[in-house]
């Protein structure tokens, strides 16, 4: 028993670091980051989000993500970002951008106007399978490089 205790506060403390890298993750680090798996990584939410999700009350943030004041933000952090996934040069992104909360937001901060909504340093540009990738923490969604095509390959009856 006495042999536990240890293990049990260095488990503690390992939780806190976790914990509050979290909660301290930001634009400004985010981008001294130099790949864009590493980005991924930093970003990563593994599935434990740790706050209530919109679930029957997706209409508040439809409401918000319909604001003037919203797609200003967006128009501005799609600038900075150049368009790019997780802001990384090279990664350009030619479908729909979509702008990812660092920090996850709630509820509450959508009743409350909480200004982390609406900080640049909780916000970057990403693909919807990237975004997807963060929180569910599924590797394979991510592109990383271009698929490189050869002769036939989408017509399998003519490959040698």
């Amino acid at each position: 028993m006495k042999n536990c205790i240890p293990m049990q506060s260095r488990l503690c403390e390992d939780i806190a670091v976790v914990v509050m890298r979290m909660i301290n993750r930001c634009y400004s680090e985010l981008i001294t980051i130099p790949t864009f798996k590493e980005r991924f990584k930093y970003l990563q939410l593994n599935n434990n989000i740790g706050i209530k999700t919109f679930g029957y009350d997706r209409y508040l943030n439809q409401i918000l993500y319909h604001s003037d004041e919203w797609k200003t933000c967006r128009r501005d952090i799609i600038i900075r970002d150049n368009g790019c996934d997780l802001a990384c040069e090279g990664f350009d992104i030619y479908g729909r951008i979509l702008i990812h909360h660092i920090i996850p937001i709630s509820i509450k901060d959508v009743l409350e106007c909480n200004p982390i909504i609406f900080d640049p340093e909780n916000l970057v540009c990403v693909t919807h399978n990237t975004h997807n990738a963060i929180h569910y923490g599924d590797e394979n969604l991510l592109v990383i490089a271009p698929i490189e095509r050869t002769k036939n390959d989408t017509c399998p009856w003519k490959q040698k």
